[in-house]
């Protein structure tokens, strides 16, 4: 099964998404900041990037760039609260696979995730 990065600074959120991506048999790798994501994302090589926009060392924008710079294949989906049109739009023009805002929902980020896959 594939393996998914899920990078978030808020515990809450990344316990749900990694509860939802378990349940559905994924592996899922953890990371608290943007900066232990972007490490684990070198290191680890994951099928997936799940990835919160607002975090406090490195943002999620920032770490999108760089991933795309070194691993341009690797699907990244972002995850915010932000809501505003301008955010998403400078998402997708960086490379963002899939773009989701919180709060999450299962079937949302299920189809989110499947279809990401399916481009590799």
């Amino acid at each position: 099964m594939a393996v998914i990065l899920v990078t978030d600074d808020s515990s809450f959120q990344r316990t749900i998404i990694t509860s939802i991506l378990k349940t559905e048999g994924y592996d899922v790798i953890q990371a608290k900041n943007g900066r232990e994501g972007l490490d684990l994302a070198r290191s680890h090589k994951p099928d997936l990037m799940i990835l919160d926009i607002l975090m406090p060392d490195i943002n999620g924008i920032e770490i999108l760039q760089e991933i795309k710079a070194s691993s341009p294949d690797l699907p990244v989906i972002m995850s915010t609260a932000d809501i505003q049109n301008t955010t998403q739009e400078e998402c997708m023009k960086k490379g963002a696979t899939a773009f989701l805002t919180k709060p999450i929902k299962k079937a949302v980020l299920l189809e989110a995730v499947i279809k990401a896959l399916s481009n590799d």
